[in-house]
């Protein structure tokens, strides 16, 4: 097997047959941030916590909303209106530029589209998937005290045909996102976080309608099959709804953090702009630090993120062709000259040390470059399908790489916030996570272990790139690069 083929079943391997986190562990990864028990779920879904009861606490019966009624609603039609125009363009750009290449819905289009019918369908509804802290977002919503995020996955309500089969799930998550702290509520926030830390079901009892802030939704837009022309992709569709109290319903609205590419590239007085904005030296040590929160005014409302992307630069990338080369935003004398300037200031930064760390920042802050980074196909939370008898190996494991590598981080948040301390809001690149002073991640898949993501360091130390010398591996593994350019790799057992 030559070594693109190989490198790519192991990454299936990873990414859809990973053991669950609790497999090696007395206590699982997400404790006190995170609730992915499918037992625990059914049963909030079967409460409070059924998507139609907390978008529209006023309606009082006890059968699911089914789609076909959630996208006619008032308050959900925008979201509709706003995806439809989504696919239209897709489609259009599809047959503008990969006109070759046939796209549809059914196995016998080269881009077999999703059925956006089942979407609206009378036989689906969005079923919880899961409940997420993210009160280590509160740097960016310090009076909310950051997010709880409940996370829904899209589903057939009747069973399938066969011997007991269960109702399948549907490619698409939505992430109804709400304020840890609603406004008026005399609780504090190392009150909401010591709940959490210490029993997260006791945290969810603030959750309810008033808190709503808005939607995420992430889609399987399209999927291509290998073929003579093509490997596999698999494009998704990532979009974000604001809520309105007021008008008691979702617009459309800019995505955080997600640069919209094509329109920097195509103005030049934007293009400067934003260098002279991000190349500041407060913002850029936001930016280093994974806190920076970028204007609206660069940013897009959609996004698609392909998969997968590899390890080697490529117009997959959100963030393609913004660092050196003609008409690029940054040009690599741009980047040397503001580092310099922070160390100068007596700044230090802990992730960006060279052009090439600022690149891979520049595509893991935005939606689109996070998901192809150690998700689950282009998902980082699918959740455990608590619906089916027999669950897929896909659906075995409710986080991806990703989600439970940067739990240490967020629960180390937590119990800062608890204890009244100042937290540490830094992240670390979605490819390696922060250990925060814990061996808990040592040798697994999520740090340096079998399958982590490395830097094949060169002989002379000199030679390796600051920004990634410290992407080792545990002892055995060694790394191996897994593009024809770049030298991040995964780890693997030496001599292979």
């Amino acid at each position: 097997m030559s070594r693109a083929p190989r490198f790519l079943a192991i990454v299936l391997f990873l990414l859809c047959g990973a053991s669950p986190a609790y497999a090696a562990q007395d206590a699982p990864l997400e404790r006190g941030a995170a609730i992915t028990d499918p037992v625990t779920l059914r049963e909030l879904d079967g409460g409070k916590f059924r998507l139609d009861r907390l978008l529209l606490p006023e309606r009082s019966s006890d059968t699911p909303l089914a789609n076909s009624e959630l996208f006619a609603v008032p308050l959900m039609t925008p979201v509709r209106q706003a995806i439809d125009g989504e696919f239209d363009r897709y489609i259009a750009w599809h047959r503008a530029n990969l006109a070759k290449e046939t796209i549809g819905v059914g196995e016998g289009f080269d881009f077999q589209l999703f059925d956006r019918t089942l979407l609206y369908s009378a036989e689906t509804r969005f079923v919880l998937a899961g409940i997420v802290n993210r009160m280590d977002r509160t740097y960016a919503a310090e009076a909310s005290c950051g997010e709880i995020r409940l996370i829904y996955r899209l589903t057939r309500m009747n069973q399938a045909a066969g011997d007991h089969a269960s109702p399948p799930r549907l490619p698409m998550t939505l992430n109804l996102v709400l304020k840890a702290k609603g406004e008026g509520e005399a609780i504090t926030c190392p009150e909401i976080a010591a709940r959490w830390l210490a029993a997260p079901l006791a945290g969810t009892d603030l959750i309810r309608h008033e808190n709503i802030d808005r939607i995420e939704t992430n889609l399987q837009i399209a999927h291509a099959p290998k073929s003579a022309v093509r490997d596999f992709r698999t494009d998704y569709l990532l979009k974000v709804f604001r809520y309105d109290q007021n008008a008691r319903a979702f617009a459309e609205a800019p995505m955080e953090n997600q640069i919209d590419r094509a329109r920097l590239l195509a103005d030049d007085g934007l293009k400067r702009e934003f260098r002279a904005w991000l190349l500041d030296p407060i913002n850029l040590a936001a930016f280093d630090l994974g806190t920076v929160l970028i204007p609206e005014k660069f940013l897009a409302q959609g996004a698609i993120a392909p998969t997968p992307v590899g390890f080697d630069p490529s117009d997959l990338e959100p963030e393609f062709g913004l660092v050196q080369g003609e008409g690029a935003v940054f040009s690599e004398a741009d980047v040397v000259a503001a580092l310099r300037k922070v160390a100068e200031g007596g700044g230090k930064l802990q992730n960006i040390r060279s052009l090439a760390g600022f690149e891979r920042r520049l595509n893991d802050v935005t939606c689109s470059g996070c998901h192809q980074t150690r998700g689950i196909g282009g998902f980082h939370f699918p959740g455990v399908d608590w619906m089916a008898d027999k669950p897929s190996n896909s659906t075995v494991v409710p986080g991806s790489p990703h989600f439970f590598g940067d739990q240490i981080r967020r629960r180390d948040i937590l119990a800062s916030l608890r204890d009244g301390k100042q937290p540490d809001y830094s992240r670390g690149f979605a490819s390696r996570p922060q250990l925060r002073g814990s061996t808990e991640l040592a040798g697994t898949n999520y740090y340096d272990g079998w399958g982590a993501h490395c830097y094949v360091q060169a002989r002379q130390a000199a030679n390796n790139d600051a920004s990634f010398r410290d992407w080792t591996c545990a002892e055995g593994l060694s790394c191996q690069a897994a593009g024809k350019i770049s030298r991040i790799g995964m780890c693997f057992v030496k001599g292979r």
